[in-house]
């Protein structure tokens, strides 16, 4: 399928997405693709975040493509069984790992416990080999659960502007072959 012919949906992780954000120039390169905004980044409500990715998969009829960072791959992983049928696919970047993770913020622990089960649609987990948020073992875990493909991105930190990843030229390249 071509980007063209789906509805991209972005969804960015606490506190939303950062100006130079590898996100937001995807949503700005992509004619297909919006950001799915929430109410609340910084203090997220499980059940408004997951409800807010759902009404938004529900507003189109085209095939969709998620394209979730961070804490928001929780969110999504949550709302996967209530997703409509147009759901497509989804590519899963620097999941937090909500339940291990020293690092994780407080905040994101609404999203416990991550759900095991397979996703009713084609993924792929992209992680790096040093994301403070997640090990590469849990990393591997959640795609093994999750029936997703797996893809190590090397050492790339949460994959965000703090660790470099701006543009990510290799993301964009890996989420139009996938």
């Amino acid at each position: 399928m071509r980007i063209s012919e789906a509805d991209i949906l972005i969804l960015p992780g606490l506190g939303g997405i950062k100006p130079g954000h590898w996100q937001t120039r995807w949503a700005k390169k992509m004619a297909t693709a919006a950001i799915v905004e929430q109410a609340e980044w910084w203090e997220p409500e499980a059940d408004d975040w997951i409800e807010t990715i759902i009404a938004a998969c529900r507003l189109t009829t085209r095939p969709i493509v998620l394209v979730a960072h961070s804490t928001s791959v929780s969110a999504a992983v949550h709302a996967a069984p209530r997703l409509p049928d147009n759901v497509r696919g989804a590519f899963l970047v620097a999941p937090t790992d909500v339940e291990l993770s020293p690092a994780a913020p407080e905040a994101t622990y609404v999203f416990r416990p991550i759900p095991r089960d397979p996703l009713p649609f084609p993924s792929m987990v992209v992680a790096s080999s040093n994301d403070p948020y997640v090990t590469l073992e849990r990393a591997v875990e959640f795609a093994n659960c999750w029936g997703s493909d797996f893809h190590q991105a090397g050492e790339a930190g949460h994959i965000n502007v703090e660790s470099g990843h701006g543009p990510w030229p290799e993301g964009l390249l890996m989420f139009t072959r996938a």
